[in-house]
């Protein structure tokens, strides 16, 4: 049976840990989105800059970045279960302070501490479900890309709903889901088997020495510019209430995450990931670009559209970091994500800076040329990717492309 196949058949015959943590997974991802259609309600209810109103993701980002490197330290010697609930413990805290902000330098504060709290909770999740999952890990990475999917769509809904009433209400909001998320974890999932060899902070960065590895994080350091570009800056420019800014970043969610789960594995079988990569990141530079060019229809047409495009980036993305490289997952992923996150915390601080400078149409060139130079390294560092592929997975690489599948 294909495994694609086989992983749709299996992904609803899972055990009760397994849904509790990909429920609380459902909920960590919304908290990446929940902000974006209340910055602007934020900005006004705190009298902030769009610029200081953007560093909600700076710091979120910049922390995620760093805690990426205790990540793995802290779950070998605590075991998965232990972080999940520490970082689920983290975020229910900070997410509960961020709502009591009496100004923006307050809530940049309390969302880098609910940025840690993210990291070792969805650093840990995928290991997890995959550890716990029944019908194979096919099942378990389809499931856990479904949450995210699921999660990014519904963290903007979230937030319009809730922020409509008070841009205070959508973070009391998820902190009570994470505290719910937190029960469940407590009361339906065992510990998990420990690694036999601890991890250290720098295996990260040591794993970051592989070729292939280095280069799928570079080349996405680029990528994720574009993206929070897209997420944390477009809001203003489409400058519309909560509930139609919600819509609107609830039909992107909807389109990342069916071109996530759906539609980026069948063209990767069909045409390779490097070929996939490549045009998606050139076709989101165009997107980017008539985002920031057009008119204020074209503007959430091309918003919504992007979904599409980031979906089969993260998920191609995702398996060339897992696949790429003999080190073992999450010590890969740790290092993988340590330099791209650097990307997400810039953007969301660099594009309102840019406008400032120049006018808003800059921002979208930017991050224009930020998606081709992403699109650029994986076309020179093709053969690397290709080769170390072939060296850490034999069997997984084709001559047009790499199609490491995750599990």
């Amino acid at each position: 049976m294909d495994p694609l196949d086989a992983g749709a058949a299996g992904i609803l015959r899972q055990p009760k840990a397994v849904w509790a943590t990909a429920g609380a997974s459902v909920v960590a991802f919304m908290g990446i989105g929940l902000v974006d259609p209340i910055l602007p309600s934020i900005a006004r209810g705190l009298d902030a800059t769009p610029s200081q109103v953007s560093l909600l993701f700076t710091s979120y980002f910049l922390i995620t970045a760093l805690a990426m490197l205790l990540t793995g330290f802290v779950s070998s010697r605590i075991g998965g279960r232990g972080t999940l609930l520490l970082g689920l413990a983290l975020v229910v805290v900070f997410a509960g302070l961020a709502g009591t902000s009496g100004s923006v330098g307050q809530l940049v504060g309390f969302r880098a501490g609910w940025g840690l709290g993210n990291a070792l909770f969805v650093s840990t999740a995928l290991a997890v479900i995959v550890g716990a999952a029944a019908g194979g890990s096919a099942a378990a990475i389809l499931l856990y890309e479904s949450a995210l999917g699921l999660g990014m769509a519904c963290g903007p809904l979230l937030g319009a709903v809730l922020g409509d009433v008070s841009w205070r209400y959508p973070f009391f909001g998820t902190a009570t889901l994470m505290a719910v998320g937190f029960l469940c974890i407590t009361a339906f999932l065992k510990e998990q088997p420990r690694p036999a060899r601890k991890t250290s902070v720098l295996d990260p960065l040591r794993a970051l020495g592989h070729g292939g590895l280095a280069s799928a994080a570079v080349s996405a350091f680029f990528y994720n510019y574009t993206f929070f570009t897209v997420l944390a800056f477009t809001p203003f420019v489409l400058d519309m209430t909560p509930y139609r800014s919600g819509a609107v970043f609830f039909a992107w969610g909807l389109l990342l995450a069916v071109f996530s789960v759906i539609v980026a594995p069948r063209m990767q079988r069909r045409f390779g990931s490097l070929k996939v990569l490549g045009g998606s990141l050139v076709l989101l530079a165009a997107d980017v670009l008539v985002l920031g060019y057009g008119g204020h229809t074209a503007a959430i047409v091309c918003t919504i559209l992007s979904g599409a495009f980031i979906g089969v980036n993260n998920t191609v993305y995702t398996e060339l970091a897992l696949g790429v490289s003999d080190a073992p997952r999450p010590v890969a992923s740790a290092g993988y994500n340590f330099v791209r996150w650097f990307a997400a915390a810039a953007a969301p601080y660099f594009a309102p800076k840019i406008e400032e400078w120049t006018d808003v149409h800059i921002p979208f060139v930017v991050a224009a040329v930020t998606a081709v130079l992403g699109a650029l390294v994986v076309a020179v560092r093709r053969r690397s990717l290709v080769e170390e592929a072939r060296a850490a997975a034999p069997g997984h690489a084709t001559e047009d492309g790499v199609t490491v599948f995750a599990n």
